[in-house]
C-alpha cells in the first residue's frame, strides 16, 4: 500500500541528491532536448494503430517504455515492465521459469495450462505470441515496449480483451558498431550481452545485427538440500537475436528476424503459509518417523529445505521464432505489408511445491489400506511435465492515405498446436490427520486452434475543422476453430467453432497545438474453448468486452510538461474465470463463464523537465472491478446462486504508482547520471471465492514495494569508442514482495512464492 510518508521521504532524498547541481536527462519514454527558449520533451513514436505515429496524436491509452530505460533498470524480461506502466500486472507462475500471468485493467489469464488462452495479447515485432507459457523470455535488445490498455479487438484481434503488450526490437544500424555490456551482482549474478551491427554489407542495401546474451546466477533462497546453482531462483540462460533488413528499391523493403532463448533454472521457492488442522497434525508428526520437520510461516524464509523430484531441481525451456516482413509501396500513399512467422516453445517444468524437505508419515495402501511408514509425496509436486507448442501466422496489411482519409485493411491467419503431459505426485491427508494416501496421477491434454480474421479501420479528418478533428471506425470479423483432447476422457474429444465481430468508434479533437481530447468505444473478444484440467469435457463460451474511454493528452510549459489522462469503464459478458481445485484426482481447474462484470478506473502519466538536466516522471493507475453477476454451482447441492458480492478478481490491485527521477550532468571526463525509482502496488488475491479457497487471505499479496537506484558515469573516451560504469540497487528497502500464491484447498495447505530480496551490482559497457 502506498504511504504518503514514504513518498515524502522519497522526494526529500531526490532533492537532497540533486539540489544545486544543475542539469539532468531522465527518461521514461522520452529524452530532453535543448532548444531556443528552453527545454522540450522529445516526440515519442508508437505503433498502437499498426502504423508509426506520435504518442500524443494517438487516441489510445498507451505507455511507451524505451529500451534505454529498460537497460538502465536492468530489466531483462517482460515481468518487470509492470512497474513502469499503470494498471499493468505481470507475475511469474510458480512451477516454471517462462510462464507468466498478465493483467491489464483487471483482465488477463492466470491458468498456465498449455492450451489456455490469454486475455492480454503479447506481440514481438508484430507477431502474436499465443501462450502465457513461453511468454517470459530474455529481452536481448529492445527499442521500446508499448502497453496498450483496453480492448484492442479491431486491429489486434482475438484475446485482447484486456489490452496488448508490444515488444519492438532495435533495428540494425547503418554503420558498423560493437556494443558490449557486462555486469555482476549479488547472488553471484553475472551476465554478458554483445551486439554487433555490420552496417551495409559489401555495398549492398542489406544491413544486419546480431546480439547474444548469457546470464546466470545462484538462487536467492538457500535450499540446504540443493547446490547453490540449483537454489530457488537460480538460472543459466542463453539468448540469441539476429536481424537482417534491406531497402532493395525505393518501393520495396524486407526484414528478417530470428530469436532463440534457452532458459534453465530452479523456480522460486514455494513457501507454505497456511495449513488445515488435519494437515498440520499429519505433516507435523514427520520428525517422529525420521522425516523432515513441517514448516509453515507467513514470514519470508531465506534458508529452507526443498525436496527434489528424484534429484531434479531444474526446469529447462526453449523458445524459437522466425519473422519475415515484406513491405511494398504500390503508389504514393498506398503500401502493402506482409508479416509471416513461425514460433515454437517447449519446457519441462518442475513444481515441487511442498515447501519442505522429505517428510515421512503413516501411508495407507490405496488397494488394501494396509498402513506403512513412507516418504510422503506431498503436499504436492510435479515433474517431467513437458509442454510443447508451435504456431505459424500470416498477416497482410494494406495501408493507405488520401487527402483527409487514412485507412488500414487486412487479413490474418493463425494456426497452432499445443500439448501438455503433467506428471503429479501428492499426498491426500485423511480426516483426523493420522494417515494419508500417496497418489501419482497423469494429466495429459492438448489441442489445436485455427483462426482466420479480416479487419479494417478508417480515419477521417474533415477540412472544415482545420484537420483538428479525427473520426475513426473499425471492424474485425474472427472465426476460430478449436479441437481438444484429454487422457481423462479419451472417447470424448471436443471440437467447437466460435466467431465474433469486434468494432471500434473513436473521435479526437486537438483543442490546441499541444492538447488533444479523445473519446473511444471499443470491443474485444476472447475465444471460448475447453477446460484443460477438467476430469470431464467441459467447454466454455467466448468472453466479450465493451470499453468506454475518455482521454486527454497534453503538453504544457513549452512542451516541458506532459500529462496523459484516461478514464475508462469496461463491461464484460461471460467473463472467463478459472476455478482452481485440488483433491484426490490431482490439481484441476474449471474455466467458468462466471457472468457479467464492470470495471472502472483511471490512469495518469506525467513527465516533467524541471531544468536542462532534471526530469521527473510518474504513472498512477486505479482499477475498481465489480461483478454484476457471478453464478456459482454448489458441488454438493447442485444449486446455482449469484455470489457477485463475494467474488474477487484475480491478480488485480486497485492502485499502482511509479515515481522516477533522473539527473544528468556533463563533465570533461564523461556524463554523470543518477536515477531513483519507487514502485508501489496494492494487494492482490489469487482465487475468486473465499468460501471455496479457504486460505485465500493467507496466500494473497498484501502489497508490493520496490525502490531502485542507479548512478553511472558514461561517454568516457576509450580509443575510438566510449565506455560506461554504473552501480545499481534493486529492492533497496528489502521488502518482502509476494510474486504469486496458491491455495491447494483439498490438500489442506496454501502458500506463496516471494520475489528477490535486496540486490545490488556493477555494470560496465563499451561501445565502438
Amino acid at each position: 500500500m502506498f504511504d504518503k510518508r514514504v513518498f515524502s521521504i522519497l522526494v526529500s532524498c531526490v532533492w537532497g541528491a540533486i539540489g544545486g547541481l544543475g542539469s539532468v536527462h531522465m527518461a521514461r519514454a522520452q529524452t530532453v532536448d535543448s532548444q531556443e527558449g528552453g527545454l522540450s520533451l522529445q516526440e515519442v513514436t508508437v505503433t498502437a494503430r499498426r502504423k508509426e505515429e506520435s504518442l500524443q496524436e494517438t487516441p489510445v491509452a498507451v505507455t511507451a517504455v524505451t529500451g534505454e530505460l529498460l537497460d538502465k533498470l536492468n530489466i531483462q524480461d517482460v515481468t518487470r515492465v509492470s512497474e513502469l506502466a499503470p494498471n499493468l500486472t505481470i507475475a511469474h507462475q510458480t512451477a516454471s521459469t517462462t510462464s507468466t500471468s498478465i493483467q491489464i485493467r483487471g483482465i488477463g489469464q492466470t491458468e498456465p495450462a498449455a492450451t489456455a488462452e490469454q486475455g492480454v495479447g503479447l506481440y514481438l515485432d508484430g507477431v502474436y505470441i499465443a501462450r502465457t507459457n513461453g511468454a517470459v523470455f530474455d529481452l536481448v535488445d529492445l527499442e521500446r515496449v508499448e502497453v496498450l490498455r483496453g480492448p484492442q479487438g479491431t486491429l489486434f484481434g482475438r484475446n485482447t480483451t484486456g489490452g496488448a503488450v508490444q515488444l519492438v526490437s532495435k533495428k540494425p544500424a547503418d554503420a558498423f558498431g560493437i556494443d558490449e555490456k557486462l555486469g555482476y551482482g549479488r547472488f553471484n549474478d553475472w551476465y554478458t550481452r554483445t551486439r554487433l551491427d555490420t552496417g551495409y554489407l559489401f555495398g549492398s542495401p542489406v544491413k544486419a545485427a546480431v546480439a547474444y546474451l548469457h546470464r546466470e546466477r545462484d538462487g536467492y533462497v538457500d535450499n540446504t538440500l540443493a547446490p547453490s546453482d540449483y537454489d530457488p531462483g537460480a538460472f543459466d540462460n542463453n539468448a540469441v537475436w539476429l536481424a537482417l533488413t534491406g531497402d532493395f528499391t525505393e518501393r520495396f523493403r524486407a526484414s528478417f528476424a530470428f530469436d532463440w532463448n534457452r532458459r534453465n533454472g530452479a523456480p522460486a521457492f514455494f513457501q507454505l503459509t497456511a495449513a488445515s488442522p488435519d494437515a498440520a497434525a499429519y505433516y507435523g508428526s514427520s520428525p517422529v518417523f525420521g522425516g523432515a520437520p513441517f514448516v509453515v510461516s507467513s514470514h519470508y524464509l531465506r534458508t529452507v529445505q526443498q525436496s527434489s523430484w528424484d534429484g531434479k531441481f531444474d526446469a529447462p525451456s526453449e523458445t524459437l521464432g522466425y519473422n519475415l516482413t515484406l513491405e511494398g509501396d504500390i503508389k504514393e500513399g498506398l503500401a502493402l505489408k506482409s508479416i509471416s512467422s513461425y514460433r515454437s516453445f517447449e519446457q519441462d517444468p518442475v513444481g515441487v511445491q511442498t515447501g519442505n524437505g522429505v517428510m515421512r508419515g503413516v501411508v495407507l495402501d490405496p488397494v488394501t489400506f494396509a498402513p506403512s511408514i513412507r516418504d510422503l509425496y506431498g503436499p504436492y509436486a510435479q515433474f517431467h511435465s513437458p509442454q510443447r507448442q508451435f504456431q505459424y501466422s500470416e498477416e497482410l496489411q494494406l495501408i493507405g492515405s488520401a487527402k483527409q482519409w487514412s485507412y488500414i485493411v487486412g487479413l490474418f491467419y493463425f494456426y497452432e498446436r499445443a500439448a501438455e503431459f503433467n506428471n503429479q505426485r501428492f499426498t491426500v491427508v485423511l480426516p483426523g490427520g493420522q494417515a494419508g494416501l500417496n497418489i501419482a496421477a497423469l494429466q495429459a491434454f492438448g489441442g489445436e486452434t485455427e483462426s482466420v480474421a479480416g479487419f479494417g479501420q478508417l480515419s477521417y479528418q474533415p477540412a472544415a475543422f482545420d484537420e483538428r478533428l479525427e473520426l475513426t471506425g473499425g471492424l474485425r470479423y474472427t472465426q476460430d476453430d478449436k479441437k481438444f483432447w484429454s487422457l481423462a476422457f479419451p472417447d470424448d474429444p471436443g471440437a467447437k467453432s466460435f466467431s465474433n465481430l469486434s468494432w471500434l468508434a473513436s473521435s479526437s479533437y486537438r483543442l490546441t497545438e499541444d492538447v488533444m481530447a479523445f473519446a473511444r468505444v471499443s470491443t474485444g473478444y476472447k475465444a471460448g474453448g475447453f477446460s484443460p484440467r477438467s476430469d470431464v469435457r467441459a467447454d466454455f463460451k467466448p468472453e466479450t468486452a465493451t470499453a468506454y474511454e475518455l482521454g486527454l493528452k497534453a503538453e504544457w510549459l513549452d512542451q516541458r510538461l506532459r500529462t496523459n489522462l484516461s478514464f475508462f469503464q469496461t463491461d464484460y459478458e461471460d467473463l472467463q474465470v478459472p476455478v482452481f481445485r485440488a483433491g484426490a484426482q490431482g490439481l484441476s481447474s474449471i474455466v467458468q463463464n462466471a457472468g457479467e462484470a464492470t470495471i472502472r478506473g483511471l490512469e495518469l502519466e506525467v513527465v516533467l523537465a524541471l531544468s536542462e538536466g532534471l526530469k521527473l516522471d510518474a504513472a498512477y493507475g486505479y482499477t475498481d472491478p465489480e461483478y454484476d453477476v457471478y453464478l456459482f454451482r454448489d458441488p454438493v447441492t447442485n444449486l446455482v446462486r449469484n455470489v457477485a458480492d463475494q467474488a474477487r478478481f484475480l491478480n488485480v490491485p486497485k492502485n499502482s504508482l511509479h515515481v522516477g527521477a533522473e539527473y544528468n550532468r556533463q563533465f570533461s571526463i564523461g556524463q554523470f547520471s543518477a536515477r531513483l525509482d519507487w514502485f508501489d502496488r496494492g494487494e492482490r488475491y489469487f482465487a475468486p471465492l473465499d468460501f471455496v479457497s479457504v486460505f485465500n487471505e493467507q496466500v494473497k499479496d498484501p502489497g508490493t514495494e520496490n525502490l531502485r537506484a542507479r548512478i553511472a558515469l558514461s561517454e568516457m573516451p576509450l580509443g575510438s569508442g566510449t565506455w560506461e560504469v554504473a552501480l545499481w540497487g534493486d529492492n533497496l528497502t528489502d521488502h518482502d514482495n509476494v510474486g504469486y500464491g496458491i491455495d491447494f484447498g483439498g490438500l489442506g495447505v496454501g502458500g506463496v512464492s516471494f520475489t528477490e530480496p535486496r540486490r545490488y551490482g556493477l555494470d560496465v559497457r563499451l561501445k565502438f
